[in-house]
């Protein structure tokens, strides 16, 4: 089996194992969109509609954003020969950090979710403009602006998409990265507190920590072909 057809189920099952993390970046806003909602009859079918389009918008930016990033990659490996290997390094180091950050080892990703600080500070003000969100256009318009709140995770796939050989490859990985989420991001908003409860579990964190870990150390080369 090829390294591509690999990268989606290893995507999806990255921000499965990942989507904890998510929580507290996305899970608040995530939770408010039910608030302003009537309760009674229809209400858990139009919060699922409001958590699926404020989802969608997330995914969607994610997967311009791998476009974007991968065009640029694509273009600076045709450009300088043997950049390969190094950008593959490059986003291995970055899922090992977010692994050892998911497992409360070490948190040095946090460095590297500044680099998108200038970028969300511009966006952030249009965000209020969005709230309280009343109705599903509005919530998958935040979420296609939530989408690029920095984050270690995000990052640490988006390096790892951008290593596809063509613009699709990239973004499906982000898409199915992004699927991964979902699970945890519907069930923060439809309070299921049990994924709280996996949140803060010592042992949940550390095997889905060294299971990132993993996945970066089989993208860099010169460990997988040991």
């Amino acid at each position: 089996m090829n390294e591509l057809a690999l990268s989606y189920p290893a995507a999806f099952v990255i921000g499965l194992l990942g989507s904890t993390h998510c929580l507290g970046m996305c899970g608040g806003i995530s939770a408010s969109l039910s608030m302003n909602l009537p309760v009674g009859r229809g209400f858990r079918r139009r919060q699922l509609t409001m958590l699926l389009a404020f989802n969608g918008g997330r995914i969607a930016s994610y997967v311009l954003i791998a476009t974007i990033i991968a065009w640029l990659s694509i273009s600076a490996t045709g450009a300088l020969s043997g950049l390969g290997p190094w950008l593959r390094t490059l986003a291995g180091l970055l899922l090992i950090l977010m692994g050892l950050s998911m497992a409360q080892w070490w948190y040095g990703i946090r460095h590297i979710e500044r680099i998108g600080g200038p970028v969300w500070r511009r966006l952030q003000p249009l965000t209020g403009k969005l709230l309280p969100v009343r109705n599903p256009l509005q919530a998958l318009f935040l979420g296609s602006l939530w989408g690029w709140l920095p984050c270690g995770l995000v990052y640490s796939t988006l390096g790892w998409a951008a290593l596809q050989p063509t613009l699709p490859a990239a973004a499906g990985t982000m898409f199915f990265f992004g699927l991964g989420t979902l699970p945890s991001m519907l069930g923060t908003g439809l309070a299921a507190t049990w994924i709280q409860t996996l949140r803060t579990n010592r042992w949940f964190r550390q095997i889905a920590g060294a299971a990132m870990i993993g996945f970066g150390l089989w993208t860099i080369p010169w460990i997988a072909v040991v």
